[in-house]
């Protein structure tokens, strides 16, 4: 399919999709209920680099800019303006998000972290809607299982899901957090974001009416 054409208001539109998904990681991962896939392994990396929890941007930065290289290398024809406005403000717009939480966050009861998990999943798959519906370019995780898929030549759920348990296991051995979350991203996640999208689509069908 033919992506959008780059216009500012896209721009705009995708970097609030990657504030959206930024500041619903940051959430989840403060609620220590779990996290998505890409999650743990940023959270995996930020205990294996012995980072504080006011650090986890940083780590996340680390991954994104370990896997657009390896794109350069692999997948270059899947780097695109997309893939730039998600991995360079991300990592900023997550330690935003953890300041958010340290202002906004004061309880430790379950009843609170499970509302916190709860509201940062939904922010965070909004922020996936977002950016899917604008469709100017693939986050770097998403180019390298494109990448993997061309070479291996086997389908693209077939890989995601091998990435996805392979970003589970480093993660988890790193010291990243697998709980709750980490089971109703994989359950609920798809249903969730398609929802957001055909509703983004309605409303914008709708705005130019």
């Amino acid at each position: 399919m033919e992506k959008n054409r780059i216009t500012i208001k896209n721009v705009l539109a995708a970097l609030l999709g990657v504030f959206f998904m930024a500041i619903g990681f940051a959430m989840n991962n403060r609620s220590g209920l779990g996290n998505d896939p890409v999650g743990i392994l940023y959270d995996g990396i930020r205990c294996a680099l012995n980072l504080n929890a006011e650090q986890l941007g940083m780590a996340s930065n680390a991954v994104n800019i370990t896997l657009v290289v390896l794109l350069f290398f692999l997948g270059r024809r899947y780097i695109s303006i997309g893939t730039l406005i998600y991995f360079i403000p991300y990592g900023t717009f997550v330690s935003i998000g953890n300041i958010m939480c340290d202002y906004l966050f004061h309880s430790e009861t379950m009843v609170a972290r499970i509302a916190l998990s709860a509201a940062g999943c939904l922010i965070l798959y909004l922020g996936i809607a977002i950016y899917i519906v604008v469709d100017i370019g693939t986050d770097p995780l998403t180019g390298l299982v494109l990448t993997v898929r061309d070479y291996t030549k086997k389908q693209y759920r077939i890989v995601k899901i091998a990435f996805d348990i392979s970003l589970i296991i480093l993660g988890t051995v790193l010291g990243g957090t697998l709980g709750l979350v980490t089971i109703i991203t994989g359950l609920l996640g798809g249903p969730v974001i398609q929802g957001y999208v055909n509703l983004i689509n309605r409303f914008a069908v709708g705005g130019r009416r």
